[in-house]
C-alpha cells in the first residue's frame, strides 16, 4: 500500500464536500464505507472547509442521508477561527464577510455589523463566497484593511464542484485583497497546519496513525502530508486531472471514490 499503512491507521480524517457528497447528495457507496470505517472501530473526523452551515446543520444533513455522524464527529473552518481568534485576537471586533450563517460555530466572537458607521474593525474574516461578495461589501473590506485591520481567512479554496458544475470560491478575492491591501492572510482552515493538528487532536491520535481524504491535492491530501499524515486523494468532487499533474507533490494514493476506501484499509 506504499505509503498507506491499514495497520497503523487509528483515526480517518474526511472531507465532507465531494467526498462523501456532491451538492449534500451522498455520493455512490459512500454511506456504506462510513459505516464501514464505523465497524473497525476507527475514528473519524469530518474536516471541512464548508462555511455556509454550522457543525449542527452539516450533521442533521448528513444523518438524515444515512451516515453515521452527530456533530461531535465534525471540524468546520468556522469553528477552528473561533479558536484562532480567541487565541490571536481576543476581544477583536471582527468584520464578517461569508454566504451562510455560521454565527453558531463563531460563538465567543465580536462580529460587528459591517455597514457604513459600523466602527472601527480589528479584523477582517473572510468565507465562503456566494452573492454577498458584492464589489461594494469587498470594497469595504479592503478600506478594513488598509485601516490597520487584519485578514483571516477560514481557506483559501479557488473552487468547488456542485451539481451544476464548479462554483467560484473565495479564494481568489481573498488573493485580491492580499495583492491590493498588501497584507498576508491568517489562513484558519484547510491547508492550514493548526486545522490538521485540531483534527488529530480531536481524535486523539499521532500523525502516523491518521489517514486524510479529501478531493482536493493541495489544501487536502498534500497539506495533510506536510504534516505527517498519510493522503489518499479521491477522483470525485472538485478533482481534477490536471491539478494533479500540476500539484506540488505526489498523493500517498490515489482512488476513484470514498467507496474504495474500506478495501485500500482491509476492512
Amino acid at each position: 500500500m506504499g505509503a498507506v499503512r491499514s495497520d497503523a491507521v487509528r483515526g480517518v480524517l474526511i472531507d465532507v464536500d465531494g467526498v462523501l457528497t456532491v451538492s449534500w447528495k451522498p455520493l455512490p457507496g459512500t454511506v456504506e464505507a462510513l459505516r464501514a470505517v464505523r465497524a473497525a472501530g476507527l475514528g473519524v473526523a469530518l474536516v471541512t472547509n464548508t462555511t455556509s452551515r454550522t457543525r449542527a446543520s452539516i450533521a442533521r444533513t448528513l444523518a438524515r442521508a444515512g451516515f453515521p455522524v452527530d456533530a461531535d464527529d465534525i471540524l468546520t473552518a468556522p469553528a477552528v477561527t473561533a479558536a484562532h481568534l480567541a487565541e490571536h485576537h481576543p476581544g477583536a471586533r471582527c468584520a464578517l464577510l461569508n454566504s451562510g450563517d455560521v454565527r453558531e460555530d463563531l460563538a465567543g466572537v465580536e462580529l460587528v455589523d459591517d455597514g457604513e458607521d459600523a466602527g472601527p474593525v480589528d479584523v477582517v474574516v473572510v468565507g465562503g463566497a456566494g452573492p454577498e461578495f458584492g464589489y461594494a461589501e469587498l470594497d469595504r473590506a479592503f478600506g478594513h484593511l488598509q485601516r490597520g485591520a487584519r485578514l483571516v481567512a477560514m481557506h483559501r479554496n479557488l473552487y468547488w464542484r456542485t451539481e451544476d458544475g464548479l462554483r467560484l470560491d473565495s479564494g481568489a478575492f481573498v488573493a485580491g485583497l492580499e495583492a491590493a491591501a498588501r497584507v498576508e492572510a491568517e489562513v484558519t482552515g484547510k491547508p492550514s497546519p493548526a486545522f490538521f493538528a485540531a483534527a488529530l487532536g480531536h481524535l486523539g491520535v499521532r500523525a502516523d496513525q491518521a489517514l486524510m481524504v479529501g478531493d482536493d491535492v493541495e489544501s487536502d491530501v498534500l497539506a495533510a502530508q506536510r504534516a505527517g499524515i498519510s493522503g489518499v486523494l479521491v477522483r470525485t468532487g472538485k478533482f481534477l486531472p490536471e491539478a494533479l499533474e500540476a500539484a506540488g507533490g505526489t498523493a500517498d494514493r490515489v482512488v476513484d471514490s470514498f467507496a474504495d476506501l474500506p478495501g485500500l484499509l482491509a476492512l
